[in-house]
């Protein structure tokens, strides 16, 4: 629900929270907090990425505000979502004293937000939590919705907990100091909305996109509020992941199995892996004849038009085959019963889940996308 131009409402009973988007919303972080802590001391965890540009800022501002605050620096990237560099966080953090009325505060991207998130969902049986996400990617999908964990050896976010911020606080100026890369990578995100359920925000997007992705901060805005109204939508009506929700994962059965391929060590990106991902779901869906071949067309002339991957040439990691990748789609979390969920699509902005899909159709579409992307 839009409460005003700037602000989403999450509707989740006493776990509800609000998300506030806009441009120098961080300098305001010292009264969205006040309300919300139930001492005034907090926690902040970034990463030596993020930390040089924005800890100092949120500091002053939370020091302004009376808030106590201290900071522990995580390294930046992937690997940082491990069982060690987790257990290193809880130390620190029981290091500092902490009691139950403290409320960790992530500063950073999905990395930060997923590790602090499981963190406070752990400390002392459950602390409270605010999110401060600063790359788009975490802005629109992993910021939101409670989703915390780390990554396994047998695949990413294998451990982890269902666990609410308190508030969502988007400053969209960070964006600013985000490399292309990242936002493209983040860009994936956005698109998948209106890919699995609003084709009009689709065509938003075909006619926008450029202008989001050079800078321009209302349409950024505009973006990230819608693409956190559609999650804010499937989380209210699935907080936990029993059904509709596991239509957020568009593109990310067939891009997690890349992202284990190549390993996370930056060389494909989550981003990178879900833009790869829905085009592989939309090709899927097109071969079998579900979905009709133009809009697996289109999805590709949108991505292809913003220098986004949309198939695996030019990846590191070259050395699979379709059984190795349909290996690493049974360490799915979404498997039952020996079975991968899959979220397919009709069309555009007409994604549904199945479990119907047979080993030798997927296996055969695999080949052929293998195939193409060595003859490139």
């Amino acid at each position: 629900m839009t409460t005003d131009q700037n602000t989403l409402h999450v509707d989740l009973g006493e776990r509800s929270y609000d998300i506030v988007a806009g441009p120098g919303v961080l300098s305001q972080a010292g009264e969205m907090f006040a309300p919300l802590l139930k001492n005034k001391r907090v926690v902040i965890v970034t990463d030596s990425n993020v930390g040089p540009l924005y800890l100092d800022k949120l500091c002053s501002v939370l020091g302004g505000a009376g808030i106590k605050h201290e900071a522990v620096t995580l390294p930046a990237g992937e690997a940082t979502k491990s069982i060690s560099k987790f257990e290193g966080l809880l130390e620190d953090i029981l290091a500092m004293g902490i009691e139950r009325g403290t409320t960790l505060v992530a500063l950073g991207g999905g990395v930060i937000g997923d590790i602090t998130g499981f963190a406070a969902s752990a400390l002392l049986r459950g602390i409270d939590f605010i999110q401060v996400p600063t790359t788009l990617l975490s802005q629109v999908d992993s910021s939101v919705g409670g989703k915390t964990g780390i990554n396994a050896k047998a695949g990413k976010n294998l451990i982890g907990a269902f666990h609410q911020p308190r508030l969502v606080l988007i400053d969209t100026e960070s964006l600013n100091t985000l490399p292309k890369r990242e936002l493209l990578a983040g860009y994936a995100e956005v698109v998948k909305y209106g890919l699995l359920g609003d084709e009009e925000f689709f065509s938003w997007l075909e006619e926008n996109g450029a202008a989001l992705v050079n800078g321009d901060q209302d349409l950024r805005r505009q973006a990230i509020l819608r693409s956190c109204a559609a999650k804010a939508d499937v989380v209210a009506q699935d907080e936990k992941e029993g059904g509709v929700r596991a239509l957020l994962n568009l593109g990310h059965t067939f891009g997690h199995a890349l992202e284990k391929e190549c390993g996370y060590d930056g060389d494909l990106l989550h981003g990178e892996a879900v833009s790869i991902g829905m085009v592989m779901a939309f090709e899927f869906c097109a071969a079998q004849g579900i979905c009709p071949q133009a809009d697996a067309e289109r999805v590709k002339a949108h991505l292809r038009g913003l220098n986004m991957p949309i198939d695996l040439s030019g990846l590191p990691c070259q050395d699979w085959s379709a059984e190795l990748l349909m290996k690493h789609m049974m360490k799915d979390k979404k498997v039952k019963d020996g079975k991968v969920t899959f979220v397919l699509v009709r069309g555009i902005g007409q994604a549904y889940l199945s479990r119907d899909v047979e080993d030798a159709d997927l296996q055969a579409y695999l080949n052929d996308l293998l195939e193409r992307s060595r003859s490139k």
